[in-house]
């Protein structure tokens, strides 16, 4: 739902065009400019487009007209059913016409169409005698190719969609590139938190086909963190996805949150950026970490219901936090030891999947546990976000 953008502090003289021709990040549903309040609102058809688009201006301004805009996000919304719909018979923005004559020029299409709605763009390729027409919203576009070709000098001339023009990947990512068998959505790309280059990748669901193998796009920055915080309460305001590793720096007051899943990885920050994450009364900086990709092992753990969590079934009395803290500390550092005394049971947390891996298979030789239950349990990181 998270598929508007705010863009802000416009100059008074700034055309939508202006905007639109530099938005190489998915289709638009609509387009809303406030002049009056020097802002504009770009709703995408897929959140996942919004989100790309707020990524790739978070690491080099957005200027227009020698204005930098700022850059947030509008509310949250669903696609209506019928656009839906439409898209799947292949609605966009865009109005292509075909079969024109010289007596048609870009003045008499923007006059004769603005019927349908604003007129956002026309481009009039004169060699072809075609023309594509964009309008401010697909639902405008929908009303002209269902109307206009049974009027008049139109039933004789060709009326249907093109393609949206900021769906095109931009030209200055020489990195954007797309295998033939993969599609072209795209997710935002990762960056180094001090580097000055985007680079985009394909939707790691293509890969592979469930998102876990390959280099991808799983791992959230979090900076400015209170000196006081713990690794637990970083990991209490996680939600939406497993993690497969926390690396919590307390020295420079950042951590790095990597997600099995980079789809939930990019969830989890279009929600956070929207919502702010807010730790000891301080609001964290939200940014993007280095791509990267799963071990073997972790993947095929995972897919045998794997977490960073260790559970400990028919438990005793004899075996308290602090025996458990010292015992599974040396299979990896612990983010959250806690036992549940009236159900005999213990959960062990640990800061990665790989550590936990370890501690089972390492715990179950030693003889005073072997009487115990010992396997996976759920990472509470995976639970929906709270409302």
């Amino acid at each position: 739902t998270m598929r508007t953008v705010y863009l802000g502090n416009m100059a008074p003289d700034t055309q939508v065009s202006d905007i639109l021709d530099q938005v190489r990040s998915g289709v638009i549903e609509i387009v809303r400019p406030l002049p009056e309040k020097n802002c504009i609102f770009l709703t995408f058809v897929d959140a996942t487009a919004a989100a790309h688009f707020c990524h790739e201006f978070s690491s080099r301004p957005f200027n227009i007209n020698g204005v930098e805009l700022k850059i947030g996000w509008g509310k949250p919304s669903t696609l209506p059913t019928n656009i839906r719909l439409a898209l799947q018979n292949g609605a966009s923005r865009n109005v292509f016409l075909g079969s024109l004559d010289e007596t048609v020029n870009e003045d008499v299409i923007r006059e004769d169409l603005k019927r349908f709605g604003t007129v956002e763009h026309v481009r009039l390729i004169r060699e072809k005698n075609i023309a594509f027409v964009h309008f401010l919203s697909i639902a405008n576009a929908i009303k002209c190719v269902t109307s206009l070709p049974t009027e008049g000098e139109w039933q004789n001339r060709r009326v249907y969609y093109g393609k949206d023009r900021t769906s095109t990947p931009s030209s200055h990512h020489p990195h954007l590139q797309i295998h033939p068998n993969q599609t072209a959505t795209l997710i935002p790309a990762l960056t180094s938190v001090h580097g000055d280059m985007t680079i985009y990748h394909p939707h790691p669901t293509n890969n592979g086909g469930n998102g876990l193998t390959g280099v991808a796009n799983r791992t959230i920055y979090l900076g400015n963190i209170h000196p006081d915080t713990t690794c637990e309460e970083i990991c209490n305001v996680i939600r939406g996805g497993i993690l497969s590793q926390i690396r919590y720096m307390v020295d420079k007051h950042i951590a790095f949150i990597a997600f099995v899943d980079p789809v939930l990885a990019l969830h989890f920050y279009t929600q956070a950026s929207y919502h702010g994450i807010v730790i000891k009364s301080r609001r964290l900086k939200i940014g993007w970490g280095k791509p990267s990709s799963l071990p073997g092992a972790v993947i095929q753990a995972v897919q045998n219901g794997g977490s960073r969590n260790v559970y400990l079934g028919n438990m005793d009395d004899s075996m308290t936090e602090e025996k458990l803290k010292q015992d599974f500390s040396e299979y990896g550092d612990i983010e959250l030891v806690n036992t549940l005394k009236e159900k005999n049971c213990a959960f062990v947390n640990f800061t990665s999947i790989a550590a936990a891996m370890r501690a089972i298979e390492g715990i179950r030789t030693k003889e005073e546990y072997k009487r115990f239950r010992i396997n996976y349990g759920k990472d509470r990181c995976g639970n929906p976000p709270r409302s």
